[in-house]
């Protein structure tokens, strides 16, 4: 009896190729692995600096009555505390998200 097209598609979704990451499968992992993480602690740096200099902005508007520069400052900061929630929680998130994925059947 043949197929319809819908139990097809389900058969097809329904496939197991046995793929799953493993590590060390090609040459220079540790490479790319040292790469990334030397990234992510040049953007943890780089959101410091920017943090500090909308901190520094936020206080300088307020003080002078610049409500523009108070405004930008706030922005900013909120931002750099964002990159720096992203940053730090980059990998966590990662592999959560991994390992939930393995979960789907």
């Amino acid at each position: 009896m043949p197929m319809s097209l819908a139990d097809r598609a389900v058969v097809y979704l329904a496939y197991d190729p046995g793929i799953s990451p493993k590590g060390g499968g090609l040459p220079g992992l540790s490479v790319l692995k040292s790469v990334v993480s030397s990234i992510n602690l040049f953007g943890i740096i780089a959101v410091v600096g920017a943090l500090a200099i909308s901190l520094g902005v936020w206080a300088w508007g307020h003080h002078t009555g610049g409500h523009q520069a108070e405004s930008n400052g706030k922005k900013g900061a909120t931002v750099a505390a964002g990159a720096a929630l992203g940053l730090g929680a980059a990998n966590g998130a990662v592999a959560f998200f991994s390992e939930l994925g393995s979960q789907v059947h």
